[in-house]
């Protein structure tokens, strides 16, 4: 497809992106540098997903043939809304041969708050989060921190520094215990905070540019807890 030139004289790939990996689930589309967004909350992910892509698609005039890469939270985050992510993500790719990036849901979440620090916590049950430290770079691109890891809320990795931020359900969940244990690191935390699709496109956009896109064989969860390696933080 042409790429569309910014008002910069930068190229601008037109990107489709999702999210299912809590519960919220959301479709965005970056199309000739305008983004547009589906989001819906409740756990509803596979009667919903492709009936939120197709209406993106449709609004924007596209078939997914014009689509430059895909990209997807690839985890941590819940199980079954994971693999749905991830199972529509290959099959799109498979069929357009497109390639995808999996992008961690911490930083995705992370991506989306003002703050430039944020301390992300994903409710992983199991009196567990999904934790990472997430910092934003000079292009405001978050840059993990720490290995992302799946842990007690009372034994959480502290950054070295204060001034920073908490969100995501393990903050909704467990805030008394890390607002404890987090002291005079954290500033302050959002409550009803999810990672969303509009919210992966920055850190796309950065990827895609450095080429680090992949082959759908490579739109697998990253679950954690089943001590999956982390291959890239972002």
């Amino acid at each position: 497809m042409k790429k569309v030139i910014n008002k910069n004289g930068k190229a601008v790939p037109t990107l489709l992106s999702l999210d299912t990996s809590s519960e919220a689930c959301s479709v965005a589309l970056q199309y000739q540098d305008q983004v547009t967004e589906e989001f819906e909350t409740g756990i509803r992910h596979s009667e919903i997903i492709l009936a939120m892509i197709e209406k993106i698609m449709v609004d924007n005039g596209l078939v997914v043939s014009q689509i430059d890469c895909i990209a997807f939270g690839r985890g941590p985050g819940m199980f079954t809304g994971l693999r749905i992510g991830a199972g529509v993500v290959q099959g799109i790719a498979f069929a357009a041969d497109l390639p995808v990036l999996p992008i961690s849901s911490l930083a995705i979440l992370a991506q989306g708050q003002k703050s430039n620090k944020v301390m992300t916590a994903l409710d992983a049950r199991m009196n567990q989060v999904y934790w990472g430290l997430f910092e934003k770079d000079d292009q405001g691109i978050v840059q993990t921190c720490i290995d992302e890891q799946v842990i007690s809320p009372a034994d959480v990795q502290l950054p070295e520094s204060s001034g920073w931020s908490g969100a995501g359900s393990g903050w909704d969940q467990y805030g008394d215990t890390l607002v404890r244990v987090t002291g005079t690191h954290l500033d302050n935390w959002q409550a009803e905070q999810y990672p969303c699709a509009r919210h992966i496109l920055p850190i796309a956009n950065a990827l895609y540019k450095s080429g680090n896109q992949v082959d759908a064989t490579q739109a697998i969860p990253v679950y954690l807890r089943d001590n999956v390696a982390v291959k890239r933080s972002r």
